[in-house]
């Protein structure tokens, strides 16, 4: 009678492929749940019978015929897992998707990568990394018509000093993974297919995977161009790939949902030597992401740095993953086990076990999903000749006491925690010994002893020097008298909605946040009246010789020193924060905080657009939206666009510079006005904030990175 209640509630939820299929256990999402008579709180709530004593022995028989129906159904061919170029995705626990914005990669002072020191950080703060996903695109991408390759191209050093870079990471035992984004479709097409040159980029910097963002499953045609080329990649969808594309996509993300009682992972259970990597980005509690890892034998995405949004591990939640990280490495030969158990049955409520078998030895992982500690006997296993036991995580021995020819080995796990036994009948490996020192160690000190609580960086403004007063105004400026100014803008991040640390922190605040309101003093300054143009940057370069280090997109649209033709009075772009800040130097002036932007353009009556409130389409450039950017539009084309000051060219052609915010991990400038060039196709390229009271937040690496074809600048000289 359970039997068919439960058939009738799960049948309704289940996709209709798996409907086919006689279980009472499909999958949700990729995840196979588990018994619901297991979960207490459901037997209470619903009056349910206790499960039966073989409750265990019947879910697994069902998940394993499951199995097997299904990879006949898919006519499942699992070779791809036995290349030897892919064979590391299965012992890659701990990729974190790192942004190369992230100032503990790249010295944009010493103009180098500085890999050794990403790396450092993380062993000591975590225990170290298998893999890492390097982010070079979204969110800037689509500020200009460079596409998701020339994004990396655009990197310090060019391909060449990429390829170098992914070699840093490889001497240190890391893979290097690149994301690709089918969904960028408004910029430069690659001039061939897109698999063939995804793979053709990917050979020359010797990455070893791609992940797919927003692919449910990367189609075999990437593979096989891969292939072609003679440097196989591992392919990792970010979403769920169907069952078949198993076969190829030799990775996945996980992006679970996490019930008390853990579920099985089901790509895991297909393919026992797929590798997952859990991704929960924004949860500040990363507790549910390593227990589920660890109980499927799988890793996870160890992500910070999102999107230029800082969402730091814990302490405790560190300590826990490097403890995790440790043990699945040294066993990671067991966590391919065709014969894995999930949930072996264990003596305590809360408690979950996975058992991994190989040969003559067993490995348990466990999880404790309690708030309290819990000891004594844990679970119950046979006690086989001469088989030892081993506690791996505290490092000890556990001494048999027979009872009936089995055993039921007694030891701690702290609330929320974690638990590994060994079974063997053979003294014990080296690596083996090894990992129980290096565990006997760690588990000295209780994970709850550790902090749990989120910490968010602080950040800074970049000082700007001020200028030499002046008493009029210089020559094409106009003066902004200053006064008392209610400075209210917000950020246009795509992600992370009123999240914690999204956007920047101003002075007067105490941590990052999307909306921001201050009354302030503005002092009197002059501003220029129009962006920066192209002939007046060229009186700067005839004057200084000015040759920036990192030449990468310098000018881009110029030839040979020269802008095009008809060019002279529209704005300069491809200049990078540090190349306007050089010009204003050289001309006796400074680039503008952001809020004296904002009251040139919007005065002190709080309206939305620099003329009023209505959007007049008129006042600003047509929008070029074609897949290549055109040039912007002559600084004095819409001169019905002017500001309350006469301020001219405010919105609407090309986004300008303004001041550089700065934390431990990210620099980042925040642009204004918005740009003529919108690419197409997708909500994920980089947003417009034509409006008064909004700012763009762009994160910054490197000049050459930095550069764009949509961002240009004006200055300012302050006022006696």
């Amino acid at each position: 009678m359970i039997r068919f209640c439960c058939l009738a509630i799960l049948s309704a939820t289940l996709p209709l492929f798996a409907a086919g299929q006689d279980t009472l256990y499909g999958p949700r999402g990729q995840q196979i749940p588990a018994p619901e008579c297991m979960n207490l709180q459901f037997a209470s709530r619903l009056a349910q019978p206790a499960c039966p004593p073989n409750v265990h022995e019947l879910w697994l028989k069902d998940i394993q015929h499951w199995r097997a129906e299904r990879l006949i159904r898919i006519a499942y061919d699992g070779s791809r897992y036995d290349l030897p170029a892919l064979k590391w995705t299965q012992s890659s626990f701990m990729q974190p998707q790192m942004m190369v914005h992230d100032r503990y990669f790249y010295d944009p002072v010493a103009g180098k990568y500085t890999v050794d020191r990403y790396l450092d950080d993380l062993d000591a703060r975590y225990g170290g990394i298998d893999a890492v996903l390097v982010w070079s695109t979204y969110p800037n991408m689509g500020i200009d018509d460079r596409n998701q390759l020339e994004m990396v191209k655009s990197m310090p050093g060019g391909i060449e000093g990429v390829r170098q870079m992914v070699e840093d990471f490889h001497r240190r035992g890391v893979r290097v993974l690149f994301p690709m984004m089918m969904w960028d479709q408004g910029t430069h097409t690659p001039g061939k297919p897109w698999p063939q040159a995804i793979a053709d980029l990917m050979k020359a910097i010797d990455a070893d995977g791609i992940n797919g963002d927003t692919q449910d499953g990367v189609p075999l045609g990437f593979s096989l161009a891969a292939d072609a080329t003679g440097h196989p990649l591992a392919f990792e969808p970010e979403g769920g790939p169907s069952d078949e594309a198993l076969a190829w996509n030799v990775m996945t993300w996980g992006q679970y949902q996490f019930p008390y009682l853990p579920m099985v992972d089901q790509y895991k259970w297909l393919e026992h030597r797929h590798m997952v990597n859990i991704s929960d980005r924004w949860a500040q509690n990363k507790i549910n992401d390593l227990q589920f890892a660890f109980f499927n034998g799988v890793g996870w995405e160890s992500w910070e740095n999102i999107w230029g949004i800082w969402n730091g591990i814990t302490p405790r939640d560190a300590e826990a993953a490097r403890r995790v990280a440790t043990i699945e490495r040294a066993v990671a030969p067991f966590l391919v086990s065709p014969d894995w158990e999930p949930l072996y049955p264990m003596h305590n409520f809360g408690v979950y076990a996975s058992r991994w078998p190989e040969g003559s030895e067993t490995v348990w992982t466990i999880v404790n999903r309690t708030d309290y500690d819990i000891g004594g006997p844990q679970m119950t296993v046979a006690l086989g000749p001469n088989m030892h036991y081993y506690d791996l995580y505290h490092g000890v021995e556990l001494k048999p006491e027979p009872s009936g020819g089995s055993f039921a080995p007694s030891f701690p796990i702290e609330a929320n925690g974690f638990g590994a036994i060994l079974a063997t009948p053979a003294e014990v490996k080296p690596e083996i010994k090894t990992l129980m020192q290096r565990m006997a160690a760690m588990t000295g000190k209780p994970l709850a002893s550790y902090s749990h609580e989120p910490v968010a960086l602080p950040q800074h403004v970049e000082e700007i020097a001020p200028t030499k007063p002046a008493a009029e105004a210089p020559e094409g400026m106009v003066r902004i008298p200053g006064g008392d100014f209610n400075f209210k803008v917000q950020g246009v991040e795509i992600e992370g909605e009123a999240s914690p640390y999204v956007d920047v922190q101003y002075a007067w605040e105490d941590s990052p946040r999307r909306f921001h309101e201050h009354p302030m003093q503005v002092a009197p300054f002059f501003m220029d009246k129009y962006p920066v143009t192209n002939a007046q940057f060229k009186k700067f370069l005839d004057a200084t010789h000015y040759t920036p280090r990192d030449a990468i997109n310098f000018l881009r649209d110029w030839k040979n020193g020269a802008f095009p033709a008809g060019s002279d009075n529209r704005p300069v772009t491809w200049v990078s924060l540090e190349d306007a800040r050089a010009y204003a130097a050289w001309a006796g002036k400074r680039l503008p905080h952001e809020w004296e932007w904002q009251m040139a353009a919007q005065s002190t009556d709080g309206r939305i657009y620099p003329w009023g409130d209505v959007w007049l389409p008129a006042n600003v450039p047509t929008p070029v939206t074609g897949r290549a950017m055109t040039s912007p539009e002559p600084v004095d084309a819409h001169p019905q666009g002017a500001s309350p000051y006469g301020v001219m060219d405010m919105v609407g052609n090309v986004w300008q510079w303004t001041d550089e915010y700065v934390d431990d991990h990210t620099r980042a400038a925040i642009v204004r006005g918005g740009e003529y060039y919108e690419p197409q196709g997708s909500i994920w390229y980089f947003p417009e904030a034509f409006r008064n009271d909004q700012h763009g937040k762009l994160l910054l690496m490197a000049a050459g990175y930095d550069r764009s074809g949509g961002v240009g600048f004006r200055c300012v000289v302050d006022a006696q």
